[in-house]
């Protein structure tokens, strides 16, 4: 039987289980961002705003005449922004905010959908897989977890841009706001990298569940090998 058809059986098998983890992965990283902020300004946010979503990518859609422009425009449409003000200018400037992006919290969704399946599979090969093997999947995976959720963070500060962006993440983590900033352009290839690695994870565990082709085969191979040894 095929390692995805396994993985799929597996994972549909603790399907409660892996839908949880997913839901605590995802909401855990946008709550972490949130956390991270108030940590580092020790100000509380104190407003809330939520945009119409919905109606800015009609909007978008219906007034942009280059594809590629539309598309750009809306994978960076705002839906929900939680930050701290500071009124002592006018009407107030935003010192820093949180900014839920729907494009960026999707690729978010996948990283914990495919974290938790990680999780769900290494769970299921506890006793069948050997303990250096299950920590080098675990390393790997949360590896892969950090990278592609630190290229995927939306938060904002005024030292740095009104645009929310994970470099932005980088600078309030303390890196130089000019060396973050220089890394902006790998942002995607980051997150995909991050991915990827978590997919492979996920098909190596795969491959070692119990009626996978490899442990077939394993199993066919040893009876043989047995067979043409000498007595």
């Amino acid at each position: 039987m095929s390692a995805l058809v396994l993985a799929r059986h597996e994972i549909g098998a603790s399907a409660g289980l892996w839908l949880a983890l997913a839901a605590g992965f995802f909401v855990g990283f946008e709550l972490f961002q949130l956390a991270l902020l108030i940590l580092r300004f020790e100000t509380f946010p104190n407003y809330l705003t939520v945009y119409d979503w919905p109606g800015n990518i009609a909007r978008i859609v219906r007034m942009t005449p280059s594809v590629a422009d539309m598309v750009s425009i809306a994978l960076d449409e705002w839906l929900i922004e939680i930050g701290s003000m500071d009124f002592a200018y006018g009407h107030g400037i935003a010192e820093w905010s949180f900014v839920l992006v729907p494009a960026k919290a999707a690729v978010a969704l996948v990283v914990a959908l495919l974290l938790a399946a990680d999780v769900v599979l290494l769970r299921a090969l506890r006793k069948a897989c050997p303990l250096p093997a299950r920590l080098g999947a675990s390393i790997i995976a949360t590896g892969g977890a950090l990278l592609a959720g630190a290229a995927t963070m939306t938060m904002t500060w005024v030292v740095c841009c009104a645009a929310p962006s994970w470099v932005v993440g980088l600078a309030v983590l303390g890196v130089g706001v000019a060396t973050a900033f220089a890394l902006q352009p790998i942002g995607g290839w980051l997150s995909l990298a991050g991915i990827l690695l978590l997919a492979a994870t996920a098909t190596a565990l795969a491959r070692r569940l119990p009626g996978s082709r490899r442990e077939a085969a394993a199993a066919i191979a040893l009876p043989a090998a047995l067979a043409r040894a000498p007595s």
